[in-house]
């Protein structure tokens, strides 16, 4: 049995194969506010995903990166007067409890950035040394030229792509560039901002470079499957995909796996925004496992909208699910199972055993799967 998972850079639904071993990279939080709903989402999504590789015998290294160091974090830890990395081991540990409430599994492990500078730095120097980046004034750029097949993740056009990059810090306009689509492996640091010393001059890393270094050390030349937000599709996957193969020689990933976004009020959440609902509020007012199913009701590929119905309405499905335990056993197991190996369709799974419960069903081991435990009465927070 395997499971069928859209596959961005394929563009179509395909068997997921891997080994015994599941090798799996998502992109993590970079540790500057409170986990909202849209990250909830993304990482409940994988979450799943694991709960079902693991029913199916794998095991599962799946590693999920902190961010701490990068532009947002640096801002807001100036805009408060604190070190950047008191700060982000403040919002890592809020972050930590959040998903130790919504129950997800551990993963492997969750490297920070500021531990890869050394893997960093041997990277571009492996990166420069294929012929794949240049450096001018102290800043290193991976020359997207070199890359004939730059663009194969997204499937973008070239227009896009430079759209996309300035919208997503890109700096297409940079003079030191060759080509607005070049993108920075290593730039100078601001003067309140850390700086390590290299060859190319002192500075620190650009953002996607963090995600390769650590994904080759912690897991090797070659992933299983790579996930985020489908707003990391470009230009951050599309640049771990080019300077990886770049850096190897070898494939970076075989499945490329993607959550689409939470919006509300017409626009994606966002810190710059606003239009944020966070996860520890919403812990005060519901029972975590009815967020849980506020977000798996969704499938991870189609876009929602937040409504103030939502989460009355999975604290009422939680409560039907706790009411069928201790009922007759019936096969809304095994058909929960063939909903997650179609796409991990979670809302057919959802909406099986919301049947199931309404029949006088014991739904405990199906809804264990999807990571909600029905092995206690309703909490708060």
């Amino acid at each position: 049995m395997s499971i069928r998972l859209y596959d961005t850079a394929r563009r179509e639904v395909v068997p997921f194969t891997p080994g015994e071993t599941v090798l799996m990279y998502t992109c993590g939080i970079t540790p500057y506010d409170a986990t909202h709903l849209g990250h909830a989402a993304t990482f409940l999504v994988y979450d799943v995903l694991q709960r079902r590789l693991i029913d199916l015998g794998h095991s599962v290294k799946c590693v999920r990166n902190v961010t701490d160091v990068d532009d947002p974090l640096f801002a807001k830890a100036r805009e408060l007067g604190v070190h950047y990395l008191d700060l982000a081991a403040g919002e890592e540990a809020r972050f930590n409890r959040d998903m130790e409430a919504l129950e997800a599994l551990p993963v492997f492990s969750t490297p920070r950035a500021s531990s890869a500078i050394p893997d960093i730095r041997g990277f571009i120097g492996m990166v420069l040394d294929r012929g794949f980046a240049y450096a001018v004034d102290g800043s290193v750029y991976f020359d997207i030229s070199k890359f004939p097949s730059f663009g194969e993740v997204s499937h973008y056009s070239e227009e896009q792509m430079i759209e996309f990059a300035r919208q997503r810090g890109g700096n297409v306009e940079d003079p030191n560039k060759r080509h607005p689509l070049d993108f920075v492996l290593w730039h100078p640091s601001a003067e309140d901002e850390p700086a390590w010393d290299t060859m190319w001059g002192a500075g620190r890393p650009g953002w996607h470079i963090e995600c390769s270094a650590l994904a080759l050390r912690e897991l090797g030349t070659t992933i299983d499957l790579h996930g985020g937000g489908s707003d990391l599709i470009f230009p951050h996957h599309e640049c771990e995909r080019a300077q990886s193969e770049a850096a190897t020689g070898e494939p970076f990933v075989r499945h490329w796996m993607h959550v689409a976004m939470v919006y509300m009020d017409g626009h994606k959440m966002s810190k710059s925004l606003g239009n944020l609902v966070f996860v520890d509020k919403l812990r005060t007012q519901f029972d975590p496992r009815s967020i849980r199913l506020g977000v798996i009701e969704h499938h991870y590929r189609t876009e929602w909208e937040w409504d103030n119905g939502l989460m009355p309405r999975n604290h009422d499905r939680l409560t039907n699910w706790l009411a069928s335990v201790g009922g007759a056993t019936g096969t809304v197991l095994d058909e929960v199972r063939g909903h997650l190996d179609d796409d991990l369709d979670t809302p057919a799974a959802v909406a099986a055993i919301d049947r199931a419960a309404a029949g006088g069903t014991d739904v405990s081991a199906a809804a264990a799967l999807l990571g909600v435990r029905l092995d206690r009465a309703l909490t708060i927070g």
